[in-house]
């Protein structure tokens, strides 16, 4: 063979994302020769013979081994210039917004926000004298009307929390672009599975890794993508911030990558087998899944998505009702969050929009009967099952 035939030789850049998640990024050559990315957990490097302070190693920085693998994999994954890695979701929209907005400027907000976020935007950036405003996601003509000199970024989510609608994204964008916003997505709900943000136009996307991305409820993580200039900015608000993810969650979450194609897929698939389920059921009053045809969404949801995700919403009527429902349950885990191989079910009146008084969850279709279900990855049947000697109730 020539140098130009043998295998060793050869370069092939994977092209496909269940590809991408187990190799993009992997340090060549392998540190140690480990298959595995190996945990190096040092605070700090040897920085002799060095003379560029760029080239300081510091997990403060964000560019140990294990973040930087991690980097060079979630860029992959969202067809980014860059991304990066930080302390929790919470860490990422954070250093997304901080890294845009100073005091004075204006931000246009979807509503029916993410608890964590609305926290801080309305208390932190208000704080901060950054005005807030907020708009209908599915109705991008209302923005024009909110529009001002000092508006500097727009701020969405991929699918709404916890009725699981879906923003009039391509609009939104050709908004953002027109008026010169910086237009910001938290994709927590969908990943770049199901949905990469970046190639509609969008100039951030935003994860909680501590959901699908790492996938085994055992972390907490947050990603910042899009382009290098501006995720350098984010990572710039970060390490003064002090928000850097530990080596060891690293590793984990390299590892919950791995899979990731995988659990999505059987995340999508459980979460519209079980919304089929409770649409025929005659306890349930309502179902809210952008895979079912009559959701108001789901036109807008097929054109966008791949897969139509894991979380699903349905009301049974009552306070009473939906507090039954989740005392007779048995495989299902009652608990907050979502994106874990397990079925997590909670009541979003107690959970995620506990801080709101009843009008104000009204006026979002928070009902007191509503639940929420984040699909894991067990067997269909036994999920379903399982919600059917529930309901019987």
């Amino acid at each position: 063979m020539t140098d130009h035939q043998h295998p060793d030789n050869q370069h092939l850049d994977p092209q496909h994302l269940d590809t991408l998640v187990i190799h993009a990024g992997q340090s060549k050559p392998r540190l140690a020769g480990a298959v595995v990315t190996p945990i190096v957990q040092s605070a700090t490097f040897d920085f002799s013979g060095a003379h560029d302070g760029e080239a300081l190693r510091y997990i403060r920085y964000h560019n140990t081994p294990n973040h930087e693998v991690l980097h060079a994999r979630l860029a992959a994954l969202e067809n980014a210039e860059a991304a990066l890695v930080v302390a929790s979701g919470m860490a990422a929209i954070a250093a997304g917004l901080l890294s845009v907005l100073s005091a004075g400027d204006h931000v246009l907000v979807q509503d029916s926000l993410y608890g964590g976020t609305a926290a801080l935007v309305d208390q932190d950036l208000a704080r901060l004298g950054i005005d807030v405003e907020r708009f209908d996601g599915r109705r991008a003509e209302q923005l024009e009307a909110r529009l001002r000199p000092t508006t500097r970024a727009i701020y969405t989510e991929a699918l709404s929390n916890p009725l699981v609608l879906v923003a009039d994204h391509q609009a939104i964008i050709a908004f953002a672009r027109q008026h010169g916003l910086v237009s910001m997505i938290d994709a927590t709900f969908a990943t770049p599975i199901n949905f990469q943000p970046l190639d509609l136009g969008y100039d951030l996307a935003l994860h909680s890794a501590t959901k699908y991305l790492n996938g085994h409820s055992d972390i907490v993580a947050g990603v910042v993508a899009g382009q290098r200039e501006r995720v350098a900015a984010a990572g710039t608000v970060m390490r003064h911030l002090g928000g850097a993810l530990d080596p060891h969650a690293c590793f984990l979450l390299e590892r919950g990558l791995k899979t990731l194609a995988l659990r999505m897929a059987r995340h999508n698939a459980n979460a519209l087998a079980i919304a089929r389920f409770l649409a025929r059921h005659p306890a349930v009053r309502a179902v809210h899944h952008p895979g079912l045809e009559d959701h108001p969404d789901h036109a807008r949801a097929t054109r966008l998505f791949r897969g139509y995700g894991g979380v699903l919403a349905f009301d049974v009527g009552s306070d009473e009702a939906a507090a039954r429902l989740l005392d007779r349950l048995r495989v299902m885990v009652v608990a907050p969050s979502l994106g874990g191989v397990e079925t997590l079910v909670s009541r979003p009146k107690l959970t995620s929009h506990a801080g709101l008084d009843p009008q104000q969850r009204r006026q979002l279709g928070i009902t007191d009967g509503l639940v929420r279900i984040a699909a894991g990855v067990e067997a269909p049947e036994d999920l379903i099952r399982d919600l059917e000697q529930a309901l019987a109730s």
